[in-house]
């Protein structure tokens, strides 16, 4: 292979708890998958389980080592922008209005100015509970019919707390921590391979680092034995295929410090060289998860381009840093037939990068 180093999978490791490789480098999806166009005509719970086989089973025969459900659960015809990661969480909560008004929004935009949406998610009116929320039930629902070998997504409290206009706190800190409280008391019963959190607000507020690594923590200190892998995902927005938040990984390198993680899953096939480079200070002990296909465009990656992708991210962070490679973010806003091949170029670009057959 021109150019392309090749490493042998190791073949005396074990298989890391929950997933289907050996390899030192592992390939995962990052959590949304387009709808198959029969579960929206028919969005019945029969249709909804048939389509997480589909989508899971999709994922494995690519080879996909750590498959998500495709977050197929969650997703609002309503928020297609966000598929669903706000509203899914914070419709169902005690303490929160959902119906919005006209002052509502005005207040929201003086407040927050937040460029990809005008409206507050939810009027805080209350003491935060969980209400009617219940992630146990639909991380089950997706075991039930894929297998526990799956990863399974929740939204970050401080990205959640930022489309929120607080009427109650009065304080961002106190609504953030109690938010976390309530995901943080969903997930100690969970059973999947993976929890993941999900932050694509912060990168472009880097200084609020400290106190959404808090937050964040207080969700993966609650992860019980049921889940051997606790991840963080973050990305710089993906709204319609633009970004949405200006910043760097060199200004959010104490954030990540922070995190008591087992790996990051980080967008990087669109980010400049000089943010691989600041990723060398990231603490030893967590696993570096690198996007390697860029869910932004429809041109589909070939396998030499994700090898030579893989080749320089271990060229600048030495070898046995890159524990996972994965796309910049979810799928859901490109057409299925783009989705899936560019996962089976994800695994077959890993797979020629390590040199196995």
């Amino acid at each position: 292979m021109n150019g392309i180093k090749t490493n042998p999978v190791p073949g005396s490791g074990g298989k890391r708890s929950g997933l289907s490789s050996a390899a030192r480098i592992l390939t995962t999806t990052v959590g949304s998958f387009p709808y198959p166009a029969w579960l929206a005509a028919m969005p019945s719970e029969q249709s909804l389980m048939d389509a997480t086989r589909v989508v899971v089973d999709i994922q494995r025969q690519a080879g996909i080592d750590l498959p998500t459900d495709g977050e197929l659960y969650r997703f609002d015809v309503n928020h297609p922008e966000t598929n669903g990661m706000i509203e899914y969480f914070i419709s169902p909560l005690a303490g929160v209005r959902s119906a919005i008004g006209r002052l509502d929004a005005l207040e929201f935009q003086r407040k927050h100015g937040m460029g990809f949406r005008r409206k507050p998610a939810g009027v805080v009116e209350a003491p935060l509970g969980e209400g009617s929320l219940d992630l146990p039930s639909d991380c089950a629902r997706s075991a039930a019919v894929a297998g526990s070998g799956l990863k399974f997504t929740v939204t970050s409290p401080y990205m959640l707390a930022r489309t929120l206009l607080d009427n109650h706190y009065g304080d961002f800190e106190a609504l953030l921590m109690d938010l976390a409280g309530v995901l943080a008391a969903q997930v100690e019963d969970l059973e999947c391979a993976c929890l993941q959190v999900d932050e694509a607000n912060l990168p472009g507020s880097p200084g609020d680092g400290p106190m959404a690594a808090r937050a964040v923590n207080r969700i993966l200190d609650a992860v019980g034995r049921g889940v051997p892998q606790r991840a963080v995902h973050l990305c710089f927005g993906n709204y319609g295929g633009q970004t949405i938040q200006r910043g760097t990984w060199e200004a959010l390198i104490g954030f990540l410090n922070e995190l008591h993680v087992d790996h990051l899953v980080l967008e990087m096939a669109r980010r400049p060289e000089s943010d691989l480079e600041a990723l060398k200070q990231i603490r030893s002990d967590i696993s570096l998860g690198l996007g390697v296909i860029d869910i932004k465009v429809n041109q589909v990656e070939s396998p030499e381009e994700v090898a030579r992708r893989i080749e320089r991210a271990e060229k600048t962070l030495g070898e046995g840093r890159v524990g996972w490679v994965h796309p910049d973010c979810g799928f859901w806003m490109l057409h299925r037939s783009v989705a899936e091949r560019k996962i089976t170029a994800l695994v077959r670009g890993r797979d020629l990068y390590l040199g196995s057959p």
